[in-house]
């Protein structure tokens, strides 16, 4: 029995210390999913901005919380102590059954979501024709958007800009011979608007979010297995 629990004790701390390595790559990633994603400064600008984030917000509170419950799970195992795993299980237990219904509240509100974003989207091409100062952080995030990622405009393209098209005489020039362009204004333009670009990248930090959280509940999953095990095993010495 001492020979099972050995090998038990020994295979929770192993797991714990990757389950604390687990915190700080899922930390790290919903931090860069939070700033570092490419239309971060258009979406900040609309109320896109704070919904798109709160599933990466909630990520980074989770991968704190995993580092602390690691740290916990690694001295339970360590001490045999029996206080420590059964906080470490309620705990992990816990952040499982949140994951669950996040997931399933995403899954219900995914369609409404959708139709948010589009709408706000739509809303906020005003802002490029506009000449009012609260307007001007937008103009220039989309500006440098246009130019990385070779679209124009958000929904109608050039056109969206207004009076403003003639005020940066490199607004939306076409110098990707590989992309579709048109003419507007006399100045050739890239074609394409940049709405399903938006989306595009939108679509890929739901998607890492997603893949982090499913991950992160098959380890959680094997965090309980084991506590609850080298939990028994302790009690029956």
């Amino acid at each position: 029995m001492a020979g099972v629990s050995g090998c038990i004790k020994y295979s929770m701390f192993t797991f714990n210390f990757l389950f604390w390595l687990c915190g700080i790559l899922i930390l790290a990633l919903s931090i860069w999913v939070r700033v570092g994603s490419d239309s971060q400064g258009i979406l900040n600008s609309t109320d896109v901005g704070s919904s798109s984030h709160v599933a990466a917000d909630i990520l980074i509170a989770v991968g704190a919380i995993i580092m602390i419950m690691g740290f916990l799970g690694c001295c339970g195992a360590i001490k045999e102590s029996r206080c420590m795993l059964l906080l470490f299980f309620i705990g992990l237990l816990l952040i499982l059954l949140l994951q669950v219904a996040a997931g399933i509240l995403g899954a219900v509100l995914k369609s409404e979501s959708d139709r948010i974003i589009n709408e706000t989207l739509h809303n906020n091409t005003e802002l490029l024709s506009t000449t009012e100062e609260s307007a001007k952080q937008f103009q220039q995030a989309m500006a440098e958007f246009q130019k990385e990622f070779k679209c124009c405009g958000l929904i109608n393209g050039a056109a969206d800009w207004g009076n403003n098209f003639q005020q940066d005489p490199k607004l939306c020039e076409c110098l990707d011979t590989q992309r579709p362009c048109t003419t507007y204004n006399g100045k050739q333009v890239y074609k394409e608007p940049c709405i399903s670009t938006i989306k595009d990248l939108l679509a890929k930090s739901f998607i890492i979010v997603i893949g982090i959280a499913f991950g992160l509940a098959v380890i959680e999953i094997l965090g309980l297995v084991f506590s609850m095990v080298l939990y028994c095993q302790i009690g029956s010495k």
